[in-house]
C-alpha cells in the first residue's frame, strides 16, 4: 500500500507535524505480525513564505497561500500510485479564509481520503463550519481522538457517525529513567512541576505561577519549568508580550529560584527526558474549548501524574484516576491539589501507575497499526474513487424557493443595490441592472408558481426602470438612497438588461396594466437598439427582442432590428474566431454565457441555421474552458482569460453562472439533447458547492446568495445581482424540469 500525507512536516516546528512525522514512521514499517512494508510521501506545508530542508519523504511542497501550489500538489498524487491519501486538518495551516484552499484539492483528488482533525469546534464561524462539512463529505473516513470530538462531528457538522473512527492520540515509544533524567538535568533534590508546548496566553500559564508561593513555603525545593517557545502566530502579531508578562509575575512574586522558561522546541527524545524527570504535569489552560491536546497524550503516555483543568480532552484522558483536574483559572484550587499529591506520595504514585498503563495503549506502534487497519478497510470497500460522472437532474437536491432576501432588500424605491452580508447596504442605493434583473425574476415566479409575492414585488421594479428612463428613450443607471441621480446615462449592459427584462414581460404579462407600461418604456427605448456598440449589451437587447416577437411575430421592423444586431454579433464573431479560439472577443470575460444564448434566442425567430451552427460552436468553446471537469469553474474576473494566456480562477461570480445555466436551458430548447440538461444541473450545483472551492454560495439561514469568491474565499455579502442571479437560474432548473417531462424522453 502507497500512502501520501499532507500536512506539516519536521523540521517545521508545528506539532502536527511532529504528529505526522510520528504517523508516518509508525504506518510504513512492520505492522504486528503482518509483516507488511508500506511505502508513502509527504506533500509538506509551509508557512509564510518560509523554506524548510526537508527530509526525502517529502516530494512536494505547498505554500500555505499560493492555491497553485494546491493544485500541483494534487496532481503529483493522482499521478504518483497512491493509494490512499491521510491529510492532517488544522484551520490555521491551510490558506484562504478559514482554509478554503484545500477543498480544491480534497475536490480533485482521485484516491480515498482519510482526515484526522486536530481541532473541531464547538461554536464555529459559518465559513469555518461550512469548510469543515466540505472536508468531512469528500472523506472516506474521518479520525478523531475523543469521544467528544465524536458528539460534535454529529450534532454540529451533520457528520453520519458511521463514518468516524475514534483513535487517540499516539505516544512515542520513549522510555527513559526517572531518577537518571533527574540527575542529567541537576533537579535530583528538586520537586519538579512542568508545562511544555508552545506558548500563548491561552495557556494560562500564569494560574500555575500564583499558586506557587503557598506551595513553595512548604516545599521550599519545588521548581516549575516551563519548556517551549512561543507560538509563531502569537509572535507575528505579538511579539514576547506574553513571556515577558510572565517574567513581570514571577519577579513580582520573587520566584526567580523557582521558575524557569526555557525558550526552546526541542527534539522528541530530550523531551521524554524532562518528561520523565517531572514529578507531576500541569496543563492549565482558560476554557475548556480544546478537543486535542498532543501534549496531554504525552504526558499519559509517559506515566507522568497529570494535573489539568477540565477541557475537553482533558476531562475525557484524565477520567478513572489517570489524573486530576482543577478549576478554569483558579490558583487557590491547583495550590490545593498540589499540596495534597506532595503530601501524600501513595496517591502520585497511583496516578503515575493509572496513566503510564493507559500510555501502553497508545504508543505509536499501535496507533500506526490502526490507521493502516483502518486505510486496508477502506481499500477493501473502496478501491478506488470513481470519477464524477455528469450529474442526472435530482430536484430533491433544490432548495425551498425564497423570496425572503429580496424582500428583506426591496422598499418603495426598488431593490437595494449591495448588501452587508444578508443586511441591505443603504449606503449604496438602486441600480438599474438589479432593478431590471429583480422584475425579470418576479416576473418568471409568477409564470411558473403564481407567486403572489412575486406579482406584488414587480410594480416596484417596473416604476423604478420607467423612472429612471431619459427622455431620449436611454436609461440612468444609479440612484441614491435619498433618492437622487447619481448619472446621466447608464451602461450599454444595464440598458440591455433592461430591454430583456421589459421583453420578457410584453411576451409573457401577468395583466394588461403591467404590459402597457412595459411596451410604452420598451418602445421608448427601441430607437436606441442600433446604437449599442457593447457586445454584451446587444446580446443583451436581442435577448428582450427575441421574447417580445415570441408573443408579436408580426413585428417586421422590430424582427430587422434584431436581424441586425444578430449580424452585428455575428460580425464580432467572425473578426476573432480562429482554428483554436471560437469566441466573439479576443479574451473570455464575463457574462459569457449570455452571448451564444442570444443566438440561440434570434436563431429561433430568424430561422437562421448560420447563427445557431454559431451559437453551437461558441457555446462548445465555452463549455471546454468552464466545464471540463465535470463541474463549473466560472472565469474569474480577477484577470479574466486573454487568448494564448491563462484563465483566472477568481474572483468569480454568480451572473457568470446564472448565465450557463439560462445558455443551456436554451440549447435544450433549440437541440432537444438532453446533454445540454445534464451541463444545466451541473452549471446550477456551482452554487450548491460544486466550484471550485467547494463552498455553497447560496445561505440556507438567509436566503440569499454570496457574491462569489475570491482568493481568500466566499465573498459573503449578498446583494441583488447575485441573489436575483440565483433565483432566476433556480426557476429556470424548474422550467426545464417541467418542460422535460411533458416530452415523451426519458433520462439515462
Amino acid at each position: 500500500m502507497k500512502i501520501t500525507y499532507i500536512a506539516t512536516y519536521p523540521p517545521r516546528e508545528c506539532g502536527i507535524g511532529t504528529f505526522t512525522n510520528n504517523l508516518f514512521k509508525s504506518m510504513l514499517t512492520d505492522i504486528g505480525l503482518k509483516n507488511q512494508k508500506h511505502e508513502g510521501f509527504v506533500i509538506a506545508l509551509n508557512d509564510n513564505d518560509l523554506t524548510y530542508k526537508y527530509p526525502k519523504e517529502v516530494k512536494a511542497i505547498i505554500r500555505q497561500d499560493h492555491q497553485e501550489d494546491y493544485l500541483k500538489a494534487v496532481r503529483y498524487t493522482n499521478l504518483s500510485g497512491a493509494d490512499v491519501c491521510i491529510l492532517q486538518h488544522e484551520f490555521g495551516i491551510f490558506g484562504g479564509q478559514s482554509g478554503v484552499y484545500i477543498l480544491p484539492l480534497l475536490h480533485r483528488l482521485e484516491v480515498p481520503l482519510i482526515v484526522t482533525l486536530h481541532t473541531i469546534l464547538k461554536t464555529p464561524s459559518y465559513n469555518e463550519k461550512a469548510v469543515l462539512k466540505e472536508i468531512c463529505k469528500m472523506a472516506h473516513k474521518i479520525v478523531v481522538m475523543s469521544h467528544k470530538a465524536v458528539d460534535f462531528l454529529v450534532s454540529i457538522y451533520d457528520v453520519p457517525k458511521e463514518k468516524i473512527a475514534l483513535i487517540e492520540h499516539g505516544v512515542p515509544d520513549i522510555h527513559f529513567s526517572a531518577e537518571k533524567s533527574k540527575k542529567e538535568f541537576k533537579l535530583e533534590s528538586k520537586k519538579v512541576l512542568l508545562t511544555f508546548g508552545f506558548i500563548g496566553r491561552s495557556k494560562g500559564i500564569e494560574t500555575v505561577i500564583k499558586a506557587l508561593p503557598v506551595i513553595v513555603k512548604k516545599y521550599p525545593e519545588l521548581i516549575y519549568i516551563v519548556l517551549g517557545k512561543t507560538h509563531p502566530n502569537v509572535l507575528r502579531h505579538s511579539g514576547e508580550e506574553y513571556r515577558i508578562s510572565l517574567l513581570r509575575l514571577v519577579k513580582n512574586l520573587q520566584l526567580e529560584n523557582h521558575v524557569i522558561f526555557l525558550n526552546e522546541f526541542i527534539e522528541e527524545q530530550d523531551l521524554f527526558k524532562y518528561l520523565y524527570a517531572c514529578d507531576i504535569y500541569i496543563t492549565p489552560y482558560l476554557n475548556e474549548a480544546q478537543i486535542t491536546s498532543g501534549t496531554l497524550s504525552y504526558a499519559v503516555g509517559v506515566g507522568a501524574a497529570v494535573l489539568s483543568t477540565p477541557y475537553w480532552h482533558a476531562a475525557e484522558l484524565l477520567a478513572k484516576g489517570r489524573g486530576k483536574l482543577f478549576n478554569f483559572n483558579d490558583s487557590d484550587d491547583l495550590a490545593e491539589t498540589l499540596t495534597e499529591l506532595f503530601d501524600n506520595p501513595e496517591e502520585l504514585k497511583i496516578l503515575k501507575n493509572n496513566a503510564g498503563e493507559y500510555g501502553k495503549k497508545i504508543t505509536w506502534p499501535k496507533i500506526g497499526e490502526r490507521y493502516v487497519t483502518l486505510a486496508e478497510k477502506i481499500l477493501k470497500d473502496e478501491p478506488s474513487v470513481a470519477i464524477q460522472k455528469e450529474t442526472e437532474p435530482d430536484l430533491l437536491i433544490l432548495p425551498p424557493f425564497s423570496l425572503a432576501h429580496i424582500k428583506r432588500l426591496t422598499d418603495d424605491t426598488g431593490i437595494i443595490q449591495h448588501a452587508k452580508f444578508g443586511i441591505p447596504n443603504l449606503k449604496e442605493g438602486y441600480c438599474l441592472d438589479d432593478n431590471a434583473r429583480a422584475l425579470l425574476m418576479v416576473l418568471m415566479a409568477y409564470r411558473q408558481k403564481k407567486d403572489r409575492q412575486a406579482l406584488e414585488l414587480s410594480p416596484i421594479y417596473l416604476s423604478y426602470i420607467h423612472y429612471l428612463q431619459n427622455p431620449d428613450g436611454t436609461f440612468r443607471n444609479f440612484l441614491s438612497f435619498n433618492r437622487n441621480f447619481l448619472d446621466e446615462v447608464g451602461s450599454e449592459d444595464s440598458f440591455g438588461r433592461t430591454i430583456w427584462a421589459l421583453g420578457y414581460l410584453l411576451g409573457n404579462p401577468p395583466n394588461d396594466a403591467y404590459y402597457q407600461t412595459g411596451k410604452l418604456v420598451f418602445f421608448d427605448a427601441a430607437p436606441n437598439f442600433e446604437k449599442l456598440t457593447s457586445i454584451r449589451g446587444i446580446a443583451n437587447t436581442m435577448i428582450g427582442i427575441s421574447y417580445y416577437l415570441k408573443s408579436n411575430p408580426s413585428d417586421d421592423s422590430m424582427t430587422e432590428r434584431l436581424r441586425n444586431l444578430a449580424n452585428g454579433l455575428m460580425k464580432h464573431y467572425n473578426e476573432n474566431q480562429t482554428d483554436d479560439w471560437n469566441w466573439f472577443e479576443s479574451l473570455l470575460a464575463y457574462d459569457n454565457g449570455i452571448l451564444p444564448l442570444a443566438l440561440l434566442h434570434s436563431a429561433e425567430i430568424l430561422n437562421d441555421q448560420r447563427i445557431t451552427e454559431t451559437a453551437i460552436e461558441s457555446m462548445n468553446f465555452l463549455t471546454s474552458h468552464t466545464l471540463k471537469d465535470n463541474y463549473l469553474s466560472i472565469i474569474g474576473n480577477e484577470k479574466w482569460y486573454k487568448k494564448e494566456g491563462e484563465r483566472s480562477v477568481f474572483a468569480q461570480q454568480p451572473i457568470d453562472a446564472m448565465a450557463m445555466v439560462l445558455m443551456y436551458h436554451r440549447a435544450y430548447l433549440v437541440t432537444k439533447d438532453k446533454d445540454y440538461l445534464n451541463k444545466l444541473h451541473t452549471s446550477f450545483l456551482w452554487f450548491l458547492g460544486e466550484n471550485d472551492l467547494r463552498m455553497s454560495l447560496y445561505d440556507f439561514e438567509t436566503k440569499g446568495c454570496c457574491d462569489g469568491f475570491e482568493s481568500y474565499g466566499v465573498n459573503r455579502n449578498q446583494g441583488a445581482e447575485s441573489s436575483l442571479a440565483y433565483l432566476i437560474s433556480h426557476l429556470t432548473v424548474l422550467l426545464a424540469y417541467e418542460e422535460f417531462h411533458k416530452s415523451d424522453l426519458k433520462l439515462v
